[in-house]
């Protein structure tokens, strides 16, 4: 089994932070279906935010900034009621074939937006492609938020590597609208919609070459069932108030984004007077913010406090917007924005990473669906009434009043975040005492966070039998504390410690108890119930074949006479008991 790596303790110095934050840049270059998936990334945002930037110049061109509000809202409410029907298909089926077809339609769509604006063609057909576009960017992030999780194997591995991709989101939105700067003032519009089309391919054929083991899912579900489908990701949120709260402050956080969109070609333009490539430089700045802050996220790496660190980027998305509009000047605004790339850095570490250990697994990618549907819909929201009060109030006052949002959202939120982030600090101590178990180390994240929801915990006295050899199995047993011993036909035949699971056999044959198991000290136990355990077990082909393969070759270990051919030593810890 390969080593976990270890989530920080307290008391962690610096120069060991940066040890573990150069350890998580590093596995995903080293682990190739984490280096594809990443660098996919790269490209579809670099996309995003090349072409975001690409459309406001057009919209502003065709219209002003009302225009710039009415395109936000109308590519991004198809969005919104798509993104949550559609990404049922991410977790029916392997999620990186999303992937593949969203890129592909979105760098053909971007692709055709070059031709028609290069032939000054009508600005409604690029609209209607920009939409088209925008859906398939929207359905991107849940499954690539969707896979990442069945590419790690703890916790703080999830954890490091929504760091790296919010370091890659970061340096895209740097590089997107720096790209989209650079090519307005040498080559024209165009050329930016050419180079968002080229990176979307790109990220396309990395992810079409992905490889790694999946856990067995059920098919795409018929046209008819694909509504009934989606329901299931809403019904998720709502069952779950912390999945609630957190899309909420997304939402917050989106309403503001969305109105940036906006607010960064106005104040470029109008306020500032720094011209269109004034916007890119304005848009720009968030991009560095974030690069910054992402190299800080690196060494954050605490399950401990996701929360708080969520909160704090919702926070930095709201005050330096009311900063520039009390204090309007390039350098200011330069500055403010940003702060606003750290909070997004922020984000990206705790809310992201905060989804994907809450929901369960089955609907994540739904669940991520229903994120981007909100987060679309509240963007166009966002960007239609940011150029409604900019003209009733103008721009500065339209600042300081969508600067407030963020921060009073995130202040109300504060409680029950660090209450999250104490319930996973729990469960980092049960996963950490299932992958002690070798049989349980070749599953994902996602079925190891699925075995500790079942986990209950089981006091045994020293003295006191846990289970008789012949009794019904229907539990599987993991000892977080004490010691015990294998009784087969009345004789001792093995002792296990902390770490040591036992009651696998029965389970795993559908046979009564091969031995029994009595307590030689207070044993704390953690325990599955047989369908929990084995449908996690079985439903993962790796861990499926070890568990079989070590069962049928260590199961007559566990007779005290070895059957015919005489007596057997010990068996070794870890190997299969009950």
């Amino acid at each position: 089994m390969r080593e976990q790596p270890a989530g920080p303790r307290p008391g962690t110095e610096t120069g060991g932070r940066l040890g573990r934050a150069a350890a998580a840049i590093a596995s995903n270059a080293r682990n190739p279906s984490l280096r594809r998936a990443q660098l996919s990334f790269l490209g579809a945002w670099t996309a995003e935010w090349a072409f975001t930037v690409g459309l406001g110049i057009v919209a502003y061109r065709d219209g002003g900034a009302a225009a710039v509000g009415l395109v936000g809202l109308l590519r991004m409410a198809p969005s919104a009621l798509l993104a949550p029907v559609l990404t049922p298909l991410a977790d029916r089926g392997r999620r990186e074939r999303v992937l593949v077809v969203v890129s592909t339609v979105r760098g053909v769509a971007t692709a055709a937006v070059a031709l028609v604006v290069g032939m000054s063609g009508p600005t409604s057909l690029v609209y209607v492609l920009a939409v088209v576009s925008t859906i398939a960017a929207t359905l991107y992030r849940p499954a690539h938020s969707a896979l990442l999780p069945s590419l790690c194997r703890s916790g703080y591995e999830l954890t490091s590597t929504n760091v790296v991709r919010g370091l890659l989101d970061s340096v895209a939105t740097l590089l997107g609208p720096l790209l989209a700067a650079l090519l307005l003032g040498v080559a024209g519009v165009t050329s930016v919609f050419a180079v968002a089309s080229a990176a979307s391919l790109w990220a396309a054929f990395l992810v079409a070459r992905l490889r790694y083991d999946a856990p067995p899912r059920p098919s795409a579900p018929p046209e008819g069932a694909l509504l009934r489908s989606a329901a299931e990701g809403i019904r998720a949120v709502r069952r779950s108030g912390d999945l609630a709260l957190i899309m909420g402050l997304a939402v917050a956080q989106t309403l503001t984004r969305g109105a940036l969109t906006v607010l960064t070609v106005v104040v470029a333009i109008d306020l500032l007077r720094t011209g269109e490539s004034g916007a890119g430089l304005l848009t720009a700045a968030i991009g560095a913010g974030a690069v910054l802050g992402s190299l800080a996220a690196a060494l954050l790496l605490d399950t401990r406090r996701l929360g708080g660190w969520f909160a704090l980027g919702v926070s930095l998305w709201g005050l330096p917007v009311i900063v520039i509009g009390v204090l309007p000047h390039e350098t200011t605004a330069l500055a403010m924005l940003a702060c606003v790339g750290v909070g997004n850095a922020l984000i990206d570490l705790g809310g992201f990473t905060l989804l994907g250990r809450i929901a369960p697994d089955e609907v994540l990618a739904r669940v991520f669906g229903v994120l981007e549907s909100l987060v679309a819909l509240s963007m166009g929201l966002g960007a239609v009434l940011t150029s409604v009060v900019v003209e009733l109030a103008g721009i500065r006052a339209t600042l300081v009043v969508v600067g407030v949002l963020c921060p009073v959202a995130a202040a109300l939120a504060w409680p029950r975040l660090r209450r999250m982030d104490r319930s996973l600090s729990v469960r980092d101590e049960e996963i950490a005492t299932l992958r002690r178990v070798p049989m349980l180390g070749f599953l994902p994240l996602p079925a190891v966070e699925q075995l500790a929801r079942g986990m209950q915990p089981v006091d045994v006295p020293a003295g006191a039998t846990v289970f008789e050899q012949g009794d019904v199995g229907d539990r599987y047993f993991v000892i977080e504390s004490g010691e015990a011993v294998v009784v087969g036909d009345g004789e001792v035949v093995a002792r296990l410690g902390p770490g040591e699971g036992f009651g696998e056999i029965a389970l795993l044959r559908q046979v009564r108890r091969t031995a029994g198991i009595r307590a030689t000290q207070p044993l704390r136990l953690q325990s599955l119930r047989s369908e929990h355990f084995l449908a996690v077990v079985l439903g993962y082909p790796p861990s499926a074949r070890d568990a079989g393969t070590t069962v049928a070759s260590r199961l007559d270990r566990f007779s005290p006479t070895g059957g015919v051919n005489g007596p057997r030593p010990d068996p070794p810890p870890g190997a299969p008991h009950g």
